[in-house]
């Protein structure tokens, strides 16, 4: 395991946030929010914090590289820097930047430090609540709150799906069978609802305020951090079609629960098969 501080790796994303990010909060200007492509939303914040943290990180491993979602935007083929052995840090500068830009604090930025395939570090940073959650490979999960105790995150219990909060991505099945899956789900599961932010989704999980989740399309900076800190705190996530899930995978249908148990009953009535 190479010998990073998180705490560096914090500070980065807490500099990013209070310069970059929460200032435009509530209040972009009309020329600050574009479209990459249409209903695919970003904004200054994203494109100045990434930038940041794109300049920050590297010094902290040399021979590092960076791979971030708006730099993919430009260059697709930035994502084969995965495939190599260097280390890579993924970026998700403002993950739910369509509730950023509505004023919805469902929002966070993501960091995940990645090499040979494998997740080492991962990083959830909510700077609404200013609060970390940080995961690192084989020592746990851990929320981190400045002037309060950390809290060491374990996904609780299973329980009945009568009282299970999740998601489920309806672009899964094929298109003609999503209303009547939508209608027997939403009847066997207590809530089903999306965040639109799949980094306070996996927290959430983490938390043990919600319970699943079934994503349909893959990208590394949505899901690697939130796998691993899922992970990390107890829970089972994999591709639900028992491949094994990989950092660089843009596969679809990736399920994740509190425990491999669940996983298991879960994936018995989401098949998407």
């Amino acid at each position: 395991m190479h010998d990073i501080d998180p705490d560096r790796v914090i500070d980065a994303l807490r500099e990013a946030a209070a310069l970059d990010v929460m200032p435009r909060f509530n209040a972009l200007q009309h020329h600050e929010v574009m479209e990459k492509k249409p209903g695919d939303v970003v904004t200054v914040a994203d494109l100045d914090a990434e930038h940041r943290l794109t300049a920050l990180l590297p010094g902290l491993m040399p021979g590092s590289v960076v791979v971030g979602e708006e730099a993919y935007a430009k260059n697709p083929g930035i994502l084969d820097l995965l495939e190599e052995d260097r280390p890579v840090w993924l970026i998700d500068p403002v993950d739910g930047t369509k509730n950023f830009s509505e004023g919805n604090p469902m929002f966070c930025m993501m960091v995940a430090l990645v090499e040979k395939g494998e997740t080492l570090m991962s990083f959830i940073h909510d700077p609404t609540q200013n609060r970390t959650a940080v995961a690192e490979h084989g020592a746990g999960a851990f929320l981190l709150r400045p002037g309060k105790d950390d809290i060491r995150l374990r996904t609780p219990d299973r329980k009945p799906f009568s009282e299970m909060i999740g998601q489920i991505n309806y672009g899964c099945f094929p298109e003609a069978d999503r209303p009547k899956k939508r209608d027997h789900f939403i009847e066997m599961f207590g809530t089903v609802n999306r965040l639109r932010c799949a980094g306070h989704d996996f927290l959430a999980q983490s938390l043990g305020e919600r319970d699943f989740a079934l994503y349909n399309r893959l990208w590394s900076w949505d899901h690697v951090p939130g796998v691993l800190l899922l992970r990390e705190s107890g829970g089972h996530v994999a591709r639900i079609d028992d491949m094994p899930y990989r950092p660089e995978d843009r596969v679809r249908s990736l399920l994740s629960a509190g425990s491999e148990e669940t996983w298991e009953d879960l994936r018995c009535v989401l098949s998407t098969d």
